[in-house]
């Protein structure tokens, strides 16, 4: 039995999400919600070039398109699971065009406007890849690929992908121990079973990062707040997988409870990094709670 009160978790949505993310929960709860009208609300973000920005990323406001508002732009293609028209590839076709000769992607580009962007952004390096970022998108743009033969077909994703596994293989001799972020990031990416089956060196990736997981499979995020933590989940959302094979002795079942009693009283589930900005405070309430609904969906809890 469920303790999650959906009709509660939707009164939310509507008092407190953006567009976006009420379409979103709509189309995950079983509602009607038209591929198109899921596609208008992103291209609100969407820029000439193909990218994404103005906030689709909520805590980086700018306007110009970067890497992180990527990521969400792939999520709606992954909810929408049909081709769409032009979208998805012509964010693989702006990635491509800043990707660094290693292949992987920057953290972020140069700001334009930094009112309401988290330092992380800010003070990120334009000219260094981020294995972090670099595997979340890629994650995300696999996942909308099983939809789209634009985007799994595209050159950028195959060059990105083989960035991931390379630098992933490569932390075991770099001598440092992965960011949190950068693991479980890294980690969702090598245990996709699309990603194993085209990329079989993915296998010993995956071997190599999961050594960094304890056993109870909870990370600190160096720099992040007092209780911010990579947790089982974040490193193994799905059930039956080699990541969450990794986490036998960790309490999956407790966190996925954890996860159904993180729904506040109003309904909505909140994140436990720092705020940057009042609206981007309310935005990833509305993220996160579609996000903790896909997740309890995902391992039969709904």
């Amino acid at each position: 039995m469920t303790h999650v009160d959906l009709q509660a978790a939707s009164d939310f949505m509507a008092t407190h999400a953006r567009i976006l993310d009420r379409l979103r929960f709509r189309r995950l709860v079983g509602d009607a919600v038209d591929a198109g009208q899921l596609l208008a609300a992103v291209d609100a973000y969407r820029n000439p070039d193909g990218g994404y920005g103005w906030g689709l990323e909520c805590d980086l406001r700018s306007p110009e398109s970067q890497v992180g508002a990527a990521l969400h732009a792939f999520e709606v293609f992954e909810d929408i699971a049909s081709p769409t028209p032009h979208q998805g590839a012509a964010l693989c076709d702006w990635l491509a065009s800043i990707t660094l000769p290693d292949g992987g992607l920057p953290f972020a580009l140069p700001i334009t406007d930094p009112a309401g962007a988290a330092p992380w952004w800010a003070r990120s390096d334009p000219s260094e890849s981020s294995l972090q970022l670099t595997s979340v998108v890629v994650a995300a743009a696999h996942r909308a690929a099983a939809h789209d033969p634009a985007i799994r077909t595209h050159a950028w994703l195959d060059r990105a992908t083989r960035y991931c596994i390379a630098a992933a293989e490569g932390t075991g001799t770099a001598g440092r121990k992965p960011h949190a972020l950068e693991l479980a990031y890294a980690v969702r990416l090598l245990d996709m079973e699309a990603v194993r089956t085209a990329y079989p060196e993915a296998t010993n990736a995956l071997d190599v990062l999961a050594a960094y997981i304890p056993a109870d499979g909870m990370v600190h995020v160096d720099g992040g707040t007092e209780n911010e933590y990579m947790r089982p989940l974040d490193f193994a959302p799905l059930p039956g997988t080699p990541a969450r094979r990794h986490l036998a002795s960790a309490d999956v079942s407790g966190e996925l409870e954890r996860l159904e009693r993180g729904q506040r009283d109003d309904g909505g589930w909140t994140v436990e990094y720092a705020r940057i900005s009042p609206v981007g405070a309310m935005e990833w309430r509305g993220h996160a709670t579609v996000h903790a609904l896909g997740i309890l969906r995902a391992n039969g809890v709904l």
